[in-house]
């Protein structure tokens, strides 16, 4: 990602050790520890803050600051979650990529429905500490009654949540499993794969970074792609681009 990242710094111009620097600060997961490196930031002080880690990332920045510009990636629809006005006038200082997983959780119910017509009954695993897993909830359970299926729900906030996750899943007889996106799962793929495959259970990722490691299917946004657009905008707002407008990329991509 960070690779994708610098692609689209590069398209204006920008390269490190030339005429950028880049402060990378990583809460290992623990978005507890998210308002103080979001503060770190703005003590250095830097020219624009990069909140890849979802809305609980660009929430901590906006809270942080009202003036240093903020380019994040968003769960779903930052209108709807509230971080900025619009799409096309933001308006605040916080600006970005959605990656829609939100919108997307209906889909991978199909593509996996269709993959696997004979399940009637799947079950699909949330962090609760992600703002918007109620909102993917609603989106699989709006989604389930059109498949004739029996939706399960897990929750998860830690690595031995996820091994019992996997478990009752096994108990409760699902037939399949959705996992939605959430950057503790993105950084756990390894783990949730293995288990996936240790308990025989046909799942659905949101992100192709798993079946590159050994997962089943995915069904997602284009991440390399949304991440060069954040390179892209915050090279916008380097160059004196107050306010660039929100973008929400219809490409996704199916993989196996």
């Amino acid at each position: 990602m960070t690779d994708a990242f610098r692609k689209g710094l590069s398209e204006s111009g920008y390269a490190e050790r030339r005429n950028l620097r880049i402060e990378f600060h990583f809460a290992q997961n623990r978005s507890d520890r998210l308002p103080g490196l979001a503060a770190d930031l703005i003590k250095r002080p830097v020219q624009v803050i990069v909140a890849s880690g979802g809305d609980v990332a660009a929430r901590a920045a906006k809270a942080a600051t009202s003036t240093i510009p903020i380019v994040a990636t968003f769960g779903g629809d930052p209108v709807e979650s509230g971080l900025v006005a619009s799409l096309n006038r933001p308006g605040g200082n916080v600006t970005g990529v959605s990656l829609f997983n939100v919108e997307l959780v209906g889909k991978q119910m199909e593509v996996l429905h269709r993959a696997l017509p004979g399940v009637t009954r799947v079950a699909i695993l949330l962090n609760d500490k992600n703002p918007n897993s109620k909102r993917m909830l609603r989106a699989a359970e709006a989604a389930a009654p059109a498949l004739a299926v029996d939706l399960i729900t897990l929750t998860a906030e830690s690595d031995s949540e996820m091994d019992n996750a996997f478990g009752t899943v096994s108990r409760r007889s699902a037939g399949a499993l959705i996992i939605v996106g959430d950057p503790l799962f993105n950084a756990r793929r390894g783990q949730l794969v293995a288990l996936a495959a240790h308990h025989r259970i046909p799942t659905m990722y949101f992100g192709r970074e798993f079946p590159e490691v050994g997962g089943l299917m995915s069904y997602a946004s284009n991440r390399m792609e949304d991440y060069r657009q954040l390179g892209v905008y915050a090279a916008k707002i380097l160059d004196g681009t107050k306010r660039p407008t929100c973008q929400s990329c219809s490409r996704a991509s199916w993989s196996w």
